[in-house]
């Protein structure tokens, strides 16, 4: 077995997007980096989650509003051609293929080195490599973890021979099934009930709980679990899985009892039912922490736990926001941190492209590609509740405006704002209806920005568009003031 020892200032362990930004900041910055990464450059996100997911989603949200509008809906009211869609979600998962990958990696001149990497010691890294050699990896400055997580199954008699879907065979499908049973009431268990139901299958989705897309505004999962059944989704709320056993030999597929005792057959069952961090086998026991944990970090992703300050978690492994646009975020902020702890400077020396000395989550913005979209940033009602935060609630009707009738007539959707009354701040925004994911960084803006809402009355929205929403929740606030 050949054997081989380096030396690099930064050593990044994951190279989905997360652990690529982390890298390209350290090398940008001049320090040497090394990403090691034991399957495909880009991770979860490229290939087996938001970019496939999407791709299987957005025919069916098309779909959806052209079907309402004058000139287009008898023209699609068949059904999706599923051929022309797996064809297009292999191409924009690049045909599970990480050539481009590698491509811009060695172009911002970041070494790779494909196998499994594990902590080994303070700032060491052994790698076994894919050709079966040893690799041993010491970090002058930082070793960043960017394993990001994977699906959380619960422990349920005969799920480990059933070969259950996570999201992965969920995005990579490559046939429909006819039946599938969606164990979950979240972003993945609505995104892919919608997609799979409309491209020919069977959809059935047990939730646990009393509804769908429950961390956000009640409203939004009404609207979302309406259009569902209106779909032909099955629905089933305060419901748990209880056994699953695949029936090998029949075609009786899977056979799933519940926890009231009834049984349902399916092909095949996704669950998604939560994430879990990827950290099992990295290593973790060789400096003081537990395998498996979620990682504790500070606000530059330094994990507080491990003396001397070398050891970084960025993305979904630090378990503040599961979501790839904020895992990038915080690795722009990671690595402007590292780089100018290496070299002595403070964390907020904007050479380094820091802009801002440690990551803010008080406004995390998220959008579920469903029908009808949903997106939110910042509080919900609940959040302000449990947090003792005083709220003014402003809702408004988006069916109300001009632009969402130009957008599909029998438009259906709702928005909502929450406005600190002490501050004159907007502290919170939900929107549902079709369009309004292109809403959210507008929304995004007024909170980061803490932006008061007297000025916000000078943010003009054009007519007739969606955005014109802004201008309604504010003439609502100031009724409701009067």
């Amino acid at each position: 077995m050949n054997e081989a020892f380096r030396t690099y200032d930064v050593v990044v362990i994951g190279a989905g997007p997360v652990g690529e930004n982390v890298a390209d900041r350290a090398r940008a910055a001049g320090l040497s980096t090394v990403i090691v990464e034991r399957e495909l450059l880009g991770g979860e996100c490229s290939f087996w989650a938001c970019e496939p997911s999407k791709a299987l989603v957005r025919p069916v949200m098309l779909r959806a509003d052209a079907r309402r509008v004058p000139g287009l809906g008898d023209g699609v009211k068949g059904p999706l051609d599923v051929d022309a869609v797996l064809a297009h979600r292999d191409r924009m998962a690049a045909y599970w293929k990480d050539d481009d990958q590698v491509d811009w990696l060695d172009s911002v001149s970041v070494d790779l080195i494909r196998g499994h990497g594990r902590l080994t010691g303070p700032r060491q890294v052994t790698v076994e490599t894919d050709d079966q050699g040893t690799v041993r990896l010491t970090a002058r400055h930082a070793v960043a973890i960017c394993t990001g997580s994977g699906t959380a199954l619960p422990e349920i008699p005969g799920l480990d021979t059933a070969r259950p879907w996570t999201n992965r065979e969920a995005t990579g499908a490559d046939r429909v099934p006819g039946r599938l049973a969606v164990v979950g009431g979240g972003v993945v268990a609505v995104e892919m009930a919608t997609a799979w139901q409309a491209l020919g299958s069977q959809v059935t989705l047990l939730v646990r709980g009393g509804g769908v897309l429950a961390n956000m505004e009640p409203f939004a999962g009404e609207l979302v679990a309406e259009e569902l059944r209106d779909s032909g989704v099955g629905l089933r709320l305060w419901t748990s899985v209880t056994s699953v056993i695949r029936e090998s030999g029949t075609d009786d597929g899977l056979r799933i009892t519940l926890a009231d005792g009834e049984e349902l057959t399916a092909d095949e069952i996704l669950f998604a039912t939560g994430r879990s961090p990827n950290t099992a086998d990295v290593g973790l026991e060789t400096v003081g922490l537990r395998p498996g944990d979620w990682l504790t970090v500070d606000d530059t992703c330094r994990v507080t736990e491990v003396a001397e300050g070398w050891l970084y978690a960025v993305g979904d492994v630090n378990h503040r926001a599961l979501m790839t646009h904020q895992g990038k975020y915080q690795a722009r902020i990671a690595g402007a941190a590292i780089a100018a702890r290496a070299t002595g400077k403070p964390v907020d020396d904007t050479r380094w492209g820091a802009h801002a000395a440690s990551a803010d989550h008080t406004a995390v913005p998220q959008v579920v590609f469903t029908v009808p979209e949903t997106v939110s940033v910042g509080l919900t009602t609940h959040e302000a509740a449990r947090t003792g935060r005083r709220v003014d609630v402003v809702d408004y009707d988006l069916a109300r405006l001009a632009g969402a009738q130009q957008y599909t007539p029998g438009y259906k959707g709702r928005a909502r704002m929450l406005i600190d009354p002490d501050l004159g701040t907007v502290v919170g925004v939900t929107f549902v209806g079709p369009g309004v994911a292109e809403l959210l960084h507008s929304a995004t803006i007024a909170v980061t920005g803490e932006v008061p809402i007297e000025r916000l009355w000078h943010a003009v929205p054009a007519f007739p568009t969606i955005s014109e929403v802004w201008l309604r929740l504010l003439e609502t606030y100031r009724d409701m003031n009067r």
